[in-house]
């Protein structure tokens, strides 16, 4: 049964928000666990849907199956299930339409919190363009690369030479968006006894009132933070009484965060940028925790996409502004959806944000950049293989795409997705072959398939876009999704799924695809196979190595930084690559790394320190360098920081000074950084 949405408001759908709308409430309950921008509302929705991590479970093969599972009508469309979108506005002068929700605006684009059902009602409105559901924010993959390591040097990250100008950061919030958690207490953060963290966001948490709840201001006054209605916010008062407290308790037990790991990615990150041996050893220092639970049923009440981000973004934005200081903002994590050329939503809305002078983002490239292993046991290339392209030169031919899903007894139980993007010239069709199947029908250009049931049990979504409203290029996306009932479970099949790209008429051929990235994360047993959600990729041959660069790290005006091993002098293999899409330089600069020693957060007082390998090491150097400058020019627009960057970047040992896919400009030089800083609004006057 196809969904019942007038056609004109169906054109307003991202694809994606067609196919979940098009699901049932127990379906899309089960997707809350893998898609970021899917909540339940009402927890008691959970009862009687289990997570897949239990023994209940059963593998079903396809001839035990009753009936095929039917698509609900919209009228069935559930009201318990709530998404984050983006929704663009055909006019930026234009209200934006009333929903009742909670909402932002920056511009064009509108962020709405709303149940799925509101969403045909919402896209109908005169005033709307086009609606995309929020993107997935990606787990950091760091790898360990010492576990009980020695304290990183005072002088280390530590540059003496104009210190008089820069007062290391003394003057800047340093802002970091991460996950697992800040330890705030870490002898890294102290100054005598109290935290250099001046705030903490925790977005998933209810441990204090939100930063809008917490908002000083006469009753019925609007507020600056009137977005931020959700989580718990902390500030100095908080965190510096459960210090000082006589409870004798942990202050981090005190005021409990909602994610509290031990070698805490956020905590680690931000030593680097602005701990007590870190860079901006001055400055004060704002976290925001996006909410990222471990436990399915959490991951199903929660949200951490890229709205979360965006929100992330202005809440530490707009708290500098109440501190009247240039910001520094260093996000770790990673996007893979979209064009990889800033069209998205959350990279047009950081965009926006930078407009204003005094605040820089900067943004870790990603870990995908190796394409096969080093040695006989490495299987990194995995995390690599995410990214095609070519050219189908001529109408008639054909380009096939290989696609593998894990086999070897795992059952994938994720949602596997691809997105191929070519020129609005061109018409291309396209079909799918799964292992040891048949071709499917091809699909044409403003066609799809949606929710079907393939004989070997995968539900099949295909959509062929055109003039998408973001870039106006034309797409193709593809999902594979597993088909699951309250016991039953029919996972993905395992091996070679071929995609078929035939040209219909082309002017220009070239395309570009991406593999939306899954974080492995085993889910239990079903029945007697182990469940999986794993990372899909291409097979050697239909691998192109670059370009994998995160979506996030392809904004014009963030800052995006490549890993630099300082040890072998070279870029660590794991490194993201560029161009973006549209043939842009990102990465920007290179960082150091690689062995990167920094706090251990939430650990035992006698093992503070942990050291860790990854671009999500390399972006806050990047961050407090940044930080400095802003201290010495507080002026610097977002422009001129990425422009300084790359004018006084090194090349690496036999490159000059070309941009390169994987080093960027080069490797960063602080000292030249500060020097241009000074200069950069200096005149000479002579007349």
């Amino acid at each position: 049964m196809p969904l019942r949405i007038p056609t004109e408001t169906l054109k307003k759908l991202q694809p994606k928000l067609r196919m979940i709308s098009d699901g049932d409430t127990r379906v899309n309950t089960v997707r809350a666990e893998r898609c970021a921008a899917l909540a339940v509302r009402q927890p008691g929705t959970l009862k009687n849907i289990p997570t897949l991590r239990g023994p209940e479970a059963v593998p079903v093969a396809l001839a035990d199956l009753k009936k095929k599972p039917k698509t609900p009508p919209l009228k069935r469309i559930s009201p318990d299930v709530v998404t984050n979108v983006f929704v663009y506005l055909r006019d930026p002068t234009v209200e934006a339409p009333s929903t009742g929700y909670p909402h932002s605006r920056r511009g064009q684009i509108v962020q709405v919190q709303a149940p799925l059902s509101e969403l045909p009602k919402l896209a109908a409105d005169p005033t709307v363009a086009y609606v995309e559901i929020a993107e997935s924010l990606k787990a950091p993959t760091p790898t360990l690369a010492e576990l009980r390591p020695a304290a990183p040097s005072t002088s280390l990250r530590r540059f003496t030479e104009g210190a008089s100008k820069h007062r290391y950061g003394a003057g800047v919030l340093i802002g970091i968006i991460d996950v697992q958690g800040f330890d705030f207490a870490h002898p890294d953060f102290m100054d005598g006894n109290k935290t250099r963290f001046v705030a903490i966001w925790d977005q998933g948490g209810d441990a204090r009132p939100s930063p809008y709840d917490r908002d000083p201001r006469p009753p019925g006054e609007k507020t600056d933070f009137e977005q931020f209605t959700y989580g718990a916010e902390f500030l100095a008062g908080d965190l510096n009484a459960a210090i000082n407290s006589s409870m004798g308790l942990p202050a981090t037990d005190i005021e409990r965060q909602s994610q509290m790991v031990e070698g805490s990615h956020g905590t680690h990150v931000a030593s680097i940028t602005a701990g007590n041996r870190g860079i901006c050893r001055e400055a004060a220092v704002a976290g925001v925790l996006i909410s990222l639970p471990q436990e399915d049923e959490d991951r199903r009440l929660s949200f951490y996409d890229s709205s979360r981000l965006a929100d992330a973004v202005d809440y530490l934005l707009k708290l500098g502004e109440r501190l009247e200081r240039p910001v520094s903002i260093n996000v770790s994590l990673g996007t893979n959806g979209h064009a990889h050329d800033g069209s998205a939503a959350v990279t047009r809305w950081i965009d926006a944000a930078l407009t204003s002078s005094g605040r820089a983002v900067t943004v870790a490239a990603g870990n995908a950049g190796q394409e096969r292993g080093e040695t006989a046991d490495d299987i990194g290339w995995i995390m690599g293989r995410i990214h095609s392209s070519g050219t189908i030169p001529a109408a008639g031919l054909v380009r096939d795409l290989e696609w593998v899903v894990v086999g070897n007894g795992i059952m994938d139980l994720s949602e596997n997705e691809m997105e191929i993007w070519f020129s609005a010239q061109d018409r291309i069709t396209v079909s799918i072959k799964p292992p040891g199947g048949e071709w499917s029908e091809e699909v044409e250009p403003r066609e799809f398939i949606q929710n079907r049931m393939t004989p070997q049990g995968t539900m099949l979504s295909i959509y062929n876009e055109v003039y998408h409203p973001d870039n106006g290029l034309n797409y193709i996306s593809i999902y594979l999704s597993p088909f699951f009932s309250d016991t039953e479970v029919i996972g993905v099949p395992a091996g070679t799924w071929l995609v078929r790209l035939r040209a219909r008429e082309i002017r220009d051929g070239r395309f570009h695809a991406w593999i939306e990235r899954d974080d492995p994360q085993p889910l239990g047993r079903v029945g007697e196979r182990e469940a999986w959600a794993f990372p899909s990729f291409f097979t050697e041959s239909s691998l192109v190595d670059d370009s994998t660069v995160s979506s996030l790290g392809c904004g014009n005006r963030v800052v995006t930084v490549a890993n630099l091993d300082e040890a072998g002098s070279r870029i660590n293999i794991s490194s993201s690559q560029g161009p973006t899409r549209d043939g842009r330089t990102k990465p920007d600069v290179a960082a150091p790394g690689t062995g990167i020693v920094a706090a251990k957060g939430f650990a035992d007082a006698a093992d503070p320190w942990l050291s860790l390998s990854g671009t999500s090491m390399a972006s806050p150097y990047v961050a407090g360098v940044v930080g400095l400058m802003l201290a010495i020019e507080p002026r610097l627009t977002a422009a001129q920081v990425e422009a300084i960057l790359r004018r006084t970047a090194t090349p690496l040992p036999g490159a000059d000074f070309a941009w390169a896919n994987d080093a960027g400009f080069g490797v960063i030089d602080p000292v030249e950084c500060l020097r241009e800083a000074q200069l950069v609004n200096d005149r000479k006057d002579l007349g």
